[in-house]
This record gives C-alpha cells, sequence and structure tokens, in this order.
C-alpha cells in the first residue's frame, strides 16, 4: 500500500465510523462493536506508518491547494507518529471504557457522544500528521468544535456555562493569536510547511521571534499555559470519558503537540536558544507547572483536582520545548505520552468511583478503598507515575527534561521539577490512601458497592499495566522522539 494510501485511509476510518456509528444508533450493541473496530483498524494503519518511520521514510501527501504556497498537505515524521499512535491506541481504550460508563450511568444521547468522540479522533490524526500550520490550524479547530457537544453532554446549565467557556476560549485564542501568528509566519518566510531546522532564521529578528512565539504559545490555548488554562478546570462537567479525551487522548495533547512542533519546525530550536527569546517561556511554563499544582492541593472535588493537575503536567511539555535542547524535546516528547498514561488511568479511576458509589469528592472517599480495591490500587500507580517514581512510566520523561535543563543551563528548571514532584506527592498519594486506610465517617465500608463495570475496569488495566510497561520498555517512545530531525 502507498504511502498516501495509508495516510488517506488513516484519516477516512474514523469518518466512515462516524457514519457507521451514526447509523447504528438505535442498536447500542451495534454502535459499540463499530466504535471499537473502527479503533482497531486506525491503531493497525497507524502501525503500519510507523512501521516506515522507523525504517526512516517520511510518509507525505498533498490535498488541495488552497493558494500558491498554501496546501491542505499531510506528512508523517516522528513527532506525529507519537502523537498518532497515543490517540489511535487510547481511543480503544477510552471506547471499552465508556461502553462501561455511559451503560452504568443510564447517560443520554450516547450515540451522539460516540459520533462526536470519532470526529474529534479523526481531528487529532489531522493535527498528528499535518505538514504545516495551515493544515494544523484547520483540524486544530475541527477538534474544537467536535468536542464542544460532548462537554455539554449532560444538557444541564453547569454543563452549557462550561461549553461556553471552553468554546469562546479556545476559539478566541485561536482567532486572535494563533491564526495572526500563522498569517505573520507566511509573510516573513513564504511558507507554513515544517521544515527541519525551522524557517524562521534569518527571517526574524530578536522582537519579532519573542511576539511569534508568545502569538504560539498563547493562542494555542489547549496547551492551557497560565492565563490562558481556565477552560479546562471548567470542562470538567463533562462526563469522564469525556475528561480522559480532553486530558488523555486528544484535545490538551495536540495543544502541547503542536507547541513543540511549533518549536521545532517553525522556530527551529539552534534559533530560538541564540535569539534568546525562549527564556520567557520557560519562566511562564515554570510557574505553570507549580502555580496549578498549588491550586490542585485545595481542590476536594476529584476531577478538578486531576484538571490542575493536568494544567501542571502540560507545562512540562512547554518547558521541554522552550529548553531549546535536542534532549529537551526528547524529554517533552516522552511526557506527551508518558503523562497520557498516567492521567487517563486517574481520570478512569475517578469515573469508577462515580459509577459504583456516586462520590465525586476527595472528603468522600475514606475507607471507599475496601469496597473497590481495584479501582484504588489503580489510582496509586497511575499517581506514582505521574509524580515519576520507578518503576512506572513518568520517571523517564521527568529524567530527560532534567538532563535537557542541565544542558541548557536552566538550573531552575530543575528546582521546578523537583518541587512540583513533592507537590504531586501531596496532592494525589492522600486519595488512595485515605481511601485505604481512613475510618469511613459512619464507621464502617459503605455496604453494597462494588467495583465498576466490568469494561470499566478492563480499561483502566490496560493503562495501569500501560504504566509499567512504559518503565520497563521505553526503547520505541525514546526511538521516536530522538529521530525528531531537529536541524
Amino acid at each position: 500500500m502507498t504511502d498516501a494510501a495509508l495516510i488517506l485511509l488513516c484519516l477516512l476510518i474514523p469518518v466512515v465510523g462516524t457514519i457507521a456509528i451514526a447509523a447504528a444508533g438505535k442498536a447500542p450493541n451495534l454502535r459499540e462493536t463499530i466504535t471499537l473496530a473502527s479503533g482497531a483498524a486506525l491503531l493497525i494503519m497507524v502501525l503500519q506508518l510507523a512501521d516506515r518511520v522507523f525504517d526512516g521514510a517520511k510518509p507525505e501527501t498533498s490535498m488541495l491547494t488552497i493558494v500558491e504556497g498554501v496546501d491542505i498537505a499531510f506528512s508523517v515524521e516522528p513527532l506525529g507518529m507519537l502523537f498518532a499512535i497515543i490517540a489511535s491506541g487510547l481511543w480503544i481504550v477510552n471506547s471499552i471504557y465508556s461502553i462501561g460508563y455511559m451503560r452504568g450511568n443510564n447517560e443520554p444521547r450516547q450515540t451522539q457522544f460516540y459520533v462526536c468522540f470519532a470526529v474529534a479522533i479523526v481531528s487529532a490524526i489531522g493535527v498528528a500528521f499535518a505538514a504545516n500550520l495551515v493544515t494544523l490550524f484547520l483540524f486544530y479547530e475541527a477538534l474544537t468544535l467536535s468536542t464542544y457537544p460532548l462537554v455539554t453532554h449532560k444538557g444541564t446549565e453547569e454543563a452549557k456555562r462550561g461549553g461556553r467557556i471552553y468554546l469562546v476560549l479556545l476559539l478566541t485564542t485561536s482567532m486572535f493569536l494563533l491564526l495572526p501568528g500563522i498569517v505573520w509566519t507566511l509573510a516573513l518566510t513564504g511558507t507554513t510547511n515544517f521544515t527541519p531546522g525551522g524557517i524562521l532564521a534569518g527571517k526574524a529578528d530578536g522582537l519579532i521571534t519573542g511576539i511569534l512565539l508568545a502569538l504560539y504559545a498563547f493562542g494555542i490555548g489547549k496547551a492551557a499555559v497560565m492565563p490562558v488554562h481556565f477552560w479546562l478546570p471548567n470542562a470538567m462537567v463533562a462526563p469522564t470519558p469525556v475528561s480522559a479525551l480532553l486530558h488523555a487522548v486528544a484535545v490538551v495533547k495536540a495543544g502541547v503537540f503542536s507547541i513543540l512542533k511549533v518549536v521545532v519546525y517553525i522556530f527551529g530550536i539552534d534559533f530560538l536558544a541564540e535569539s534568546g527569546q525562549n527564556d520567557w517561556l520557560v519562566i511562564v511554563a515554570g510557574a505553570t507547572v507549580v502555580f496549578a499544582s498549588l491550586i490542585a492541593m485545595t481542590k476536594d472535588n476529584l476531577k478538578a483536582r486531576l484538571a490542575y493537575s493536568t494544567v501542571s503536567q502540560l507545562s512540562y511539555i512547554v518547558l521541554g520545548a522552550a529548553l531549546a535542547t535536542g534532549i529537551g524535546v526528547i524529554g517533552g516528547g516522552m511526557h506527551i505520552a508518558t503523562h497520557a498514561v498516567g492521567k487517563i488511568t486517574l481520570f478512569f479511576c475517578a469515573g469508577a468511583i462515580y459509577t459504583a458509589a456516586h462520590k465525586t469528592e476527595i472528603s468522600e472517599l475514606d475507607g471507599l478503598g475496601r469496597a473497590m480495591p481495584f479501582t484504588f490500587a489503580a489510582f496509586a500507580i497511575g499517581a506514582l507515575s505521574i509524580v515519576g517514581l520507578p518503576p512506572l512510566a513518568g520517571l523517564w520523561s521527568k529524567w530527560y527534561l532534567a538532563i535537557g535543563a542541565l544542558d541548557a543551563g536552566q538550573l531552575g528548571v530543575i528546582a521546578v521539577l523537583m518541587v512540583s514532584s513533592l507537590l504531586n506527592i501531596a496532592y494525589l498519594l492522600p486519595i488512595p490512601l485515605r481511601a485505604f486506610l481512613a475510618k469511613p465517617a459512619n464507621g464502617k465500608t459503605d455496604g453494597g458497592i462494588r467495583e465498576a463495570p466490568l469494561p470499566c475496569l478492563v480499561a483502566i488495566g490496560i493503562t495501569t499495566l500501560l504504566c509499567l510497561v512504559l518503565f520497563f520498555f521505553p526503547e520505541p517512545l525514546f526511538e521516536l522522539t530522538r529521530m525528531i530531525p531537529l536541524r
């Protein structure tokens, strides 16, 4: 099969799946079978492309020329390949989880949920394989629009308010910051193509470089760099599978992936480091890491605490880009994957707790671990991976980020990583500890509470296992990130 055919299949499979899911809406078993089959087919196509990327190939295809120098085109390079594997692989796992969650909670409009989820995945694949800024922008916007109905899924006033904040902030930042940045880049260089070594060297002075970097860093609002982060906690009104989509599979990962890709292929790490304009982004990202962690400690609502944890963890990846070193890029790229498996585990567990016990506040969890030992053990493993302790996946990305900080002479970043890890312990580990060790308020384990439905537990088991597997076998992640052409 040709490279172009494989790329088009990766885009078409979720589209065809979307149509078939909608057609099967009145037959839930068939609808969910189609969802899982679409996810499996997509992953197979993505892995075939991955084989070619590991062999040193760069599959690409062009679909449409808008104007001279502006195409809708796709190019599969190692960083995009990493994001595509995460999005397609976790789509399957999230779909398994969704079957148990959506049925277990008798959620309304389940067909709409699966349809919008499939559209979000094709949007994420388009972002991953975009060959230029214009293509990335179009699929980035499609991702925002396709996930809006998911955020407002419950239909309550709170959900509608959260959806408005989500939509307005993400569209405003992209239209008034990101799009002008793209147009300015095109005006300066005559192209928007992602190019190894970047395209701005010799085209932009220090001031323009700094302004452009700000337009991209804050215009890509899905990266949730403070102060354009508050859409993310407000979006937690969505069902838990949507929260998992937002935090691990597609949305925020599309944001930090886009920032990393822009730094590597538009600015170029050498040019950015020489300009000195990366220093302010290091400070902003470091501040986001710490401040978001401090806010997380104040939240009693479990999903709100996890949301601010995500805001903090995303800026690890922004830090990797802002360091403008090869090792920093490796660390940032690996953190896209390691954070994905750790955080999706935590959100799956939060949803399982809600489904089985109808509890949303951390203060309500005392003693619940005795009724739900599998869920809270998985939560503990996911939390330790987020902290970055061995033998769990999160260690590797933090390790390479620390080495990248040393390579860049940014000792302050080392301090940020250390403080952040301590804060991670402070706001995550008390959750499983109180569930297992604290006595319930009524003096006995909650009667009648059992583990969540089996599909939820299967999905939790898979992502928990991935936290372990990616510690012992990190080579594929490392090889993909090491293969990113920096010059």
